[in-house]
């Protein structure tokens, strides 16, 4: 190889470089400014570094078959900058891709402004005062919610994370303890930003957020007003309570309005799963589920294949990393086979998300039978399919669907498409959909077809969490183009 050859990768990644570096301040001035989160293709770009900006950019060849250049993205991304904009996500991604199909010449910046036109009416808020939130539980899905908050906070006109509700204790270094479980993370790695502890009001500083921790054995113990927090969503991430009477409790602290459960709610709650049945919930009454990973996972692929082809019936297999609920070495446990060792055995164990899907997608019920194998891994999920559709189809007509509602549809949020022959399981740690269609496994025989779809089953699913949270408070954003 020549030393010009050399020389010429080396050149090409410092343009790239110094074009990721040029995003990262107006990336961040767009959302601390103006409330607009820069996308591109589902990959957030805020408070990202140049190098996991560019590494974004190369991540899009799975789905476009083709790499997206940063130096193609940075001349609409200045364009976007210059413009006076209210709160919205932009997908950069999408914007560069319609800017370069123009063949009419037209500059970035008025195109920029042709395509943003409904946005740029200047800076604005989508809430007189920010939504107060409380989280009833520090567990795994507690800490990842607060996390997912805390990076959300921007110029905190929209949320403030204001508490944590934990089971009262007599350790001297519970603060601190809460501190490190949310500083640091075997799975998800360490939190982005700064945590200090402030012991006069018992309350972790994150990034500016001042978040209390609260002691209680009982929901309607705490009274939330007396620590200035008014009209609080409450997200239970208990799951002790999944009925309306025990949910109920927490309506009878005062400052807490609403209720958000992250599990399967009982008897007539609500299951929501963001994306497909979430419409209206801003009015349906104080008290709602999130269903479980699961099902988020697997109702918005049934809904997409079930709008364009019909399902007749079908299996839902799930591989499912291991949960607290079960024993590290071999102990007694309620339920069958769940007393094994979690880290040493693959456990075939019951799933009630095949069942749920029928609160989502009525049509489906009764079509679809489910059962779930825990597998000695610490997180990400899998979901097989098999289905029988209404009408025969082929693996390149259905992956090319899949690709195309993974990208310009409403389920473009839950729904992320991969087509490496490569990824495994880890690969999608972090993700920030309810699934990941994994193109190169899917297997169709005319009516007949398999899919694989991964989740990380813990963040995919807090982002499903917060989602609903968003719509509840009345915080949702346009997307654009």
């Amino acid at each position: 190889m020549s030393d010009e050859k050399v020389d010429g990768y080396l050149a090409d990644w410092k343009r790239r470089e110094q074009s990721a570096e040029a995003m990262v301040p107006m990336i961040g001035r767009l959302f601390r400014e103006h409330g607009v989160i820069v996308k591109l293709f589902g990959n957030y770009l805020v408070n990202k570094d140049p190098v996991a900006i560019l590494k974004a950019h190369r991540s899009a060849r799975q789905i476009l078959e083709s790499e997206i250049s940063v130096l193609d993205t940075l001349p609409v991304l200045r364009a976007v900058n210059e413009l006076n904009l209210a709160p919205a996500r932009i997908d950069l991604a999408n914007l560069t891709m319609r800017f370069m199909a123009r063949e009419d010449g037209i500059h970035p910046r008025d195109f920029v402004a042709e395509e943003l036109a409904a946005v740029a009416t200047g800076r604005g808020r989508l809430r007189a005062e920010p939504q107060d939130v409380v989280l009833y539980g520090f567990g795994r899905i507690g800490r990842l919610v607060a996390r997912i908050l805390i990076d959300k906070t921007g110029g905190g006109d929209n949320f403030r994370l204001r508490a944590v509700v934990v089971r009262p204790t007599s350790h001297a270094e519970d603060l601190a303890k809460r501190a490190n479980l949310l500083r640091r993370d075997s799975v998800h790695g360490p939190f982005h930003g700064s945590i200090t502890l402030d012991h006069d009001e018992n309350a972790l500083i994150a990034n500016g957020n001042m978040i209390r921790v609260l002691y209680s054995d009982a929901p309607e113990k705490v009274d939330y007003q007396q620590y200035g927090i008014h009209d609080a969503v409450l997200i239970d991430n208990t799951g002790v309570w999944r009925d309306r009477e025990g949910l109920g409790r927490h309506l009878k602290a005062p400052g807490i309005a609403k209720v958000i459960l992250t599990a399967p709610g009982k008897e007539d709650i609500p299951n929501i799963v963001y994306g497909v049945n979430h419409q209206g919930i801003r009015d349906s009454g104080p008290i709602l589920s999130a269903a479980s990973c699961t099902t988020n996972a697997i109702v918005p692929l049934l809904k997409a294949l079930n709008d364009e082809y019909g399902i007749e019936h079908g299996h839902v297999e799930t591989c499912h990393a291991f949960t607290n609920d079960q024993n590290l070495i071999d102990n007694y446990h309620k339920k069958s086979r769940r007393g094994r060792s979690a880290a040493l055995n693959m456990v075939v164990t019951e799933t009630g998300a095949a069942s749920a899907v029928a609160k989502a997608i009525p049509e489906l019920a009764g079509k679809l039978t489910g059962n779930a194998i825990r597998v000695p891994t610490p997180n990400v999920s899998l979901a097989i399919l098999n289905l029988k559709l209404l009408r025969g189809s082929s693996v390149e007509e259905l992956n090319r669907y899949l690709r195309s509602v993974s990208l310009e549809s409403p389920l473009s949020y839950q729904i992320d498409y991969t087509n490496s022959e490569e990824v495994v399981s880890s690969d999608f740690v972090g993700n920030r959909h309810a699934c990941i269609v994994d193109a190169q496994a899917t297997i169709v025989t005319d009516d007949r077809c398999i899919l694989y779809a991964w989740y990380d089953n813990e963040f995919g699913y807090s982002r499903q969490v917060v989602r609903i949270l968003e719509e509840v408070a009345g915080l949702q954003l346009p997307t654009l183009p």
